[in-house]
């Protein structure tokens, strides 16, 4: 029934989103259209960042987990799966997360996080937008300008 469905089709686009994530995606979000920013998607989702702090202790940011948790736990394991991919942006943001500081168990934990929010912000680009998932994504350049892609290239060549 959702084999046509262009928000289903859309989402399979994005890498690591299977059939299964992104019927369970539509189902437990519905229209992500109703979310003005990306940020009340990532509350509703509950991986957004809160503080806990009482009087004078303030404590670290954390995960608020209040958001929906099958959603948060569909995130979290399409990020693991794009992780894999040997091309994805997904991936180099991993790698930049885990070279940040030593890869123990906890940052890796933390790496994974970060990449599940970032699933779930171009979950909601791609359906708020209409515009199919583009990996490794350059902006729109003045003319005469030269890519960071080329620039890299014939600095390799020369």
């Amino acid at each position: 029934m959702l084999a046509t469905h262009p928000d289903y089709v859309a989402l399979q686009a994005i890498p690591g989103v299977r059939p299964i994530f992104a019927r369970t995606i539509l189902a437990e979000a519905g229209d992500l259209r109703r979310f003005d920013h990306y940020r009340q998607f990532l509350k509703f989702c509950g991986l957004d960042l809160a503080k806990s702090q009482s009087g004078q202790h303030r404590g670290r940011e954390v995960l608020s987990k209040r958001g929906n948790a099958r959603l948060r736990c569909a995130f979290w394991f399409a990020g693991r799966i794009a992780v894999r991919l040997r091309e994805s942006s997904i991936r180099d943001k991993y790698e930049r997360y885990l070279a940040a500081g030593a890869a123990t168990v906890d940052r890796k934990r933390m790496a994974y996080t970060a990449i599940a929010a970032k699933m779930a912000r171009i979950t909601y680009a791609v359906i708020k937008t209409g515009r199919p998932y583009r990996g490794y994504y350059e902006h729109e350049l003045p003319s005469e300008s030269i890519s960071l892609t080329r620039a890299v290239e014939a600095a390799t060549t020369s």
